[in-house]
Order: C-alpha cells, then sequence, then structure tokens
C-alpha cells in the first residue's frame, strides 16, 4: 500500500528562516515545489503535521499554518476524517490540454507563446526576488545539464531548470500554472532532448539556458527576459520546422511515374 508522501528536500538542502511568519511560507514554499515537481500528485495525501514538522524541521504551528494558507490559494483541500491532500482538479486539466496539443500543431505553437510570455516574466522576476541561495541552486542545475554521462536525464534536467527559475520568481500562484500543466510540460521537455529535435542542437540548448542562468545571477532583468523570450522561440521555430518538414514527406510525389 503507498505510504504517504515525504516533502523533505534531500538533494538540495533549504535553510529555515528566522521569522515564525516566515517560516510558515517557508513551509508552504517547500510543499508547493513538490507539487510542481510531481512529487505529489493531485489526489495524494499529504502526511501529518506531525510528521511534516519532523521532516522539515520546523514547528507543528508553522506547517498548520503552512497548510491553511495552501487550503485558501486552492492548492490543498481537507479530507473528511482528518488530513490533507492535493487538488485532484489539475490532473484532469491537464490531461485535456495534452490531447489538445496532441492533435493539432496549431495548439502546441500556441502553448509555446504562452510559454514565452510567462517565462521571459518569470525570468525578469528572479533577477529581483531569488535569494543567493535559489541563484546558486539555479547554477547547480546547469551544470547538470552539461554533464556528460547522464543520457536520459537531460529531460529531467531541463524540467528541473524551468521549476528552479519558477521557484526563484519567488510566485505561488505561477508554481501553480506549472504544477497544473505539468505533464505536458515534461512531454515537452522529452521531445526537445530526443532526435529529431535534439540531432546537434543539445549544447545550443545548454547555451541558452546558460543566457538565462547569467543573466539572474547578474540580476538583469531585460537580459533575462530576453533570453528565455530567445530560447523559446527558438523552440517554436523548430516546432515549425520539423512540421513543415513531416508535411513535405507525407505529401505524395507528383513527378512520380504512374
Amino acid at each position: 500500500m503507498k505510504g504517504h508522501a515525504t516533502v523533505s528536500d534531500t538533494e538540495e538542502p533549504h535553510h529555515v528562516p528566522a521569522s515564525s511568519q516566515r517560516i510558515s511560507e517557508w513551509v508552504a514554499e517547500r510543499i508547493l515545489e513538490r507539487i510542481a515537481r510531481g512529487e505529489l500528485v493531485p489526489g495524494e495525501r499529504l502526511p501529518g503535521e506531525r510528521q511534516l514538522a519532523e521532516q522539515l524541521h520546523v514547528s507543528r504551528v508553522s506547517v498548520r499554518a503552512a497548510l491553511q494558507k495552501l487550503k485558501t490559494q486552492g492548492f490543498l483541500t481537507a479530507v473528511q476524517g482528518g488530513g490533507t491532500r492535493v487538488v485532484s482538479s489539475a490532473g484532469a486539466m491537464d490531461g485535456a490540454l495534452t490531447e489538445m496539443v496532441r492533435v493539432k500543431h496549431a495548439n502546441l505553437c500556441d502553448l509555446v507563446e504562452i510559454r514565452q510570455a510567462l517565462e521571459s516574466w518569470a525570468a525578469r522576476r528572479a533577477t529581483e526576488r531569488a535569494t543567493q541561495e535559489q541563484i546558486d541552486h539555479i547554477g547547480r542545475v546547469l551544470a547538470a545539464m552539461g554533464e556528460t554521462g547522464r543520457d536520459g536525464k537531460q529531460a529531467a534536467d531541463d524540467m528541473d531548470f524551468h521549476l528552479a527559475v519558477a521557484q526563484a520568481a519567488g510566485s505561488p500562484v505561477y508554481l501553480h500554472l506549472l504544477a497544473t500543466i505539468r505533464d505536458i510540460l515534461s512531454q515537452m521537455m522529452e521531445y526537445h532532448h530526443t532526435e529529431p529535435f535534439a540531432l546537434g542542437r543539445e549544447a545550443l540548448m545548454i547555451d541558452h539556458h546558460r543566457a538565462i542562468y547569467d543573466a539572474i545571477r547578474r540580476r538583469d532583468a531585460d537580459a533575462a527576459a530576453a533570453a528565455a523570450t530567445d530560447h523559446l522561440g527558438w523552440v517554436l521555430d523548430r516546432y515549425n520546422d520539423l512540421s513543415r518538414k513531416a508535411e513535405d514527406l507525407s505529401r505524395p510525389d507528383t513527378d512520380a511515374a504512374p
């Protein structure tokens, strides 16, 4: 039988803030990160307050305040008889979006353009809101993307990079949006790191991400937004190029002999 999810972060340690108000906000951010990453899935039941407090090394009072905040914001819902679950509506919405994108190329292009607007905003916001710890985390994720011998992990690294920027932007609303479309984003990342999309272009994609990171590290808002816009503009051009090639291959050869 599946147990409760664990929300403690074992890969990247976070420093608990000093004030009680900031601690509850910090706990809420840790839970939101897990939702955005897909580690807490819609409908999944969270551990109890005591277990969460032990995992995150905070008081039950801070956990209770964080859970209440996330319930008010619509991320979590109370379970009859006690406990808390991740809201289940996001999964159904993501499935519908995935189908829309799958059946029509124009819908896929729309999604990329929407990502372009949102992620350029997030990159700009990260230059203003990110802590040094968050910037360092983006840098570590970028370094992992460039490591050799990580075949099969590039898509996960790519997703981690975009989530790290989202977390640095400091917007629960934006994290909620990412959680809602997490599945389709994961599929997009997988496609970006397989042939024919990625053929000979892995280094270029890393350069795109490095430009975003460097601008955030310098706290250059305009450069960060431009780098995110340029990257997703390139993705859109690549989609359209591959779509045209597929259409050309599917056309009958009118010059062929009868």
